[in-house]
């Protein structure tokens, strides 16, 4: 598409904003932040606070913005992207690029200046398995694609607890650990009300290429697990028993909507009840974190 015949609208601030997946990036800033206050038990160093906050965001959005660009064909085709600023023209695909690159030169920089140089190096990782491993490769060679490109959305408590510290410990880990468990489920239940137009998309999603029940099964042994590995924070002494008692009530909400998922068959009913609670699940479970972290800093500083 050429500049000539973009919409008059094409240049307004929103398109640009839009292009980031906003909602997306402020969930990814959020674990991020959980990251950073749960790395230590005192005052954050502001500088490095903001700088982290707007450089991990700014490589969300830089990601998201690729993401843009690389799908626009597939999202002309599927009714919940087709109103994305590419596909109704909007925005130029040269435009989408530069923003997007502009963005990601901007976060490395922050991330370099103001944090450390292993942040810097992780969050660049993160960048490139999202925007080019999972959305170029991944995502249109494998049905497996959202397990395997899992990693890249599930770094920022990591990159968050590092930019604090300097480096990756097995409290960290964990953290990434759980959003990696729990983005398949979380996907796999939009993949489902959305089978038809990944099929028309010819994107080969687990419901495209091995059904319905078949993803249905997967989503439930996946929020089991997710139970599982939920918990290991507590077993670990990484928290106590607010978040224990959260964790636990959070993974049998999420069991329930799986189980009453699997059970609907080949239907899609309740699929999109399930993606609503994936949401609610994992903004949740780091509040609870969040909470349970201050919770026993306060009772360490009167008992």
């Amino acid at each position: 598409m050429t500049e000539a015949t973009l919409k008059p609208s094409s240049f307004y601030w929103r398109n640009y904003y839009n292009l980031c997946k906003p909602k997306v990036v402020y969930l990814i800033v959020f674990t991020a932040v959980v990251g950073m206050l749960l790395s230590t038990k005192g005052a954050l160093p502001l500088d490095t606070f903001i700088a982290a906050c707007l450089g991990i965001g700014l490589a969300s959005a830089s990601g998201a913005a690729l993401n843009h660009w690389v799908d626009q064909r597939i999202d002309v085709v599927m009714a919940r992207t087709s109103n994305r600023p590419l596909p109704q023209g909007k925005l130029s695909s040269r435009q989408a690029l530069i923003f997007a690159l502009s963005l990601a030169v901007i976060s490395m920089v922050i991330l370099l200046i103001w944090t450390n140089v292993l942040t810097t190096l992780l969050t660049l990782m993160s960048l490139i398995g999202y925007a080019v491993i999972y959305t170029m490769f991944l995502k249109r060679s494998t049905p497996q694609n959202i397990v395997l490109g899992g990693a890249a959305g599930a770094a920022p408590p990591l990159l968050g607890w590092c930019a604090m510290t300097g480096e990756v410990n097995s409290e960290a880990l964990l953290l990434f650990l759980i959003i990696f468990i729990w983005t398949p489920p979380h996907f796999w239940a939009l993949a489902i009300k959305r089978k038809k137009e990944y099929a028309n998309a010819g994107v080969p999603m687990l419901p495209v290429t091995h059904g319905v029940a078949f993803t249905k099964l997967h989503i439930l042994l996946y929020t089991l697990m997710l139970l599982i590995v939920s918990v290991m924070p507590f077993m670990i002494h990484m928290t106590g028993l607010i978040y224990f008692a959260g964790a636990v009530a959070l993974g049998i909400g999420f069991v329930y909507h799986a189980v009453k998922l699997y059970r609907t068959g080949e239907s899609d009913e309740h699929a999109m009840k399930t993606f609503a609670y994936s949401i609610f699940y994992l903004s949740a479970l780091f509040g609870f974190l969040l909470v349970d972290h201050y919770a026993r800093i306060l009772i360490r500083m009167f008992l």
